[in-house]
């Protein structure tokens, strides 16, 4: 068991929905911070913290990602982060398995379970220990208090269905050797 930490040049959280039931417009933050305590050998001891900046959203278009940071959404300026914290892992094959845990958006909190696959492992003495996953999940945006429900010609102009796609490496944090003292 160690701790470790996402890498940020390495790490891709990104989430997609229907425009008009048509189009698939997708976007991603681009600020997450992620720590845990990971047992490789035994994943289900492991456990994961994420804090994403909403203002760090981006869809490349600037009038939608201002809309996305608004009331009728993520209210960045009274939320200005989404948080998770895992509860359960559950080891369903050598490279796949389930992350549950509590998603919090907007000040409300719902369990969510995501789909994970480890991509590998690699231990280098530049780029230390890294173990790299990806994960899936959907949520549903009005039971995090997105109810933006806006309508053209019968059709909802922003999908309650939003998918979540993450990728990323942990590197394992060196621990520091406690400080000597001499007497």
């Amino acid at each position: 068991m160690g701790t470790w930490k996402f890498d940020p040049m390495h790490t891709q959280v990104e989430f997609s929905a229907k425009h008009l039931g048509m189009m698939t417009i997708r976007g991603h933050f681009a600020e997450v911070t992620a720590t845990g305590q990971l047992n490789p050998e035994q994943p289900e001891r492991s456990t994961v913290d994420v804090t994403i900046n909403t203002a760090s959203i981006r869809t490349h278009n600037a009038q939608r990602d201002n809309d996305l940071r608004s009331s009728n959404f993520l209210e960045v300026e009274k939320y200005p982060t989404i948080a998770f914290k895992s509860t359960k892992i559950v080891q369903k094959a050598p490279d796949r398995g389930t992350l549950t845990g509590d998603l919090t958006i907007k000040g409300v909190t719902h369990p969510v379970t995501l789909n994970v696959v480890k991509y590998g492992e690699f231990n280098d003495p530049m780029m230390g220990h890294r173990i790299g996953y990806a994960a899936e999940t959907k949520i549903n945006r009005k039971d995090f208090g997105m109810s933006f429900d806006a309508m053209l010609d019968g059709k909802y102009i922003v999908s309650h269905e939003i998918l979540i796609n993450i990728e990323g490496e942990f590197v394992e944090v060196e621990a520091k050797e406690p400080a000597r003292t001499t007497a």
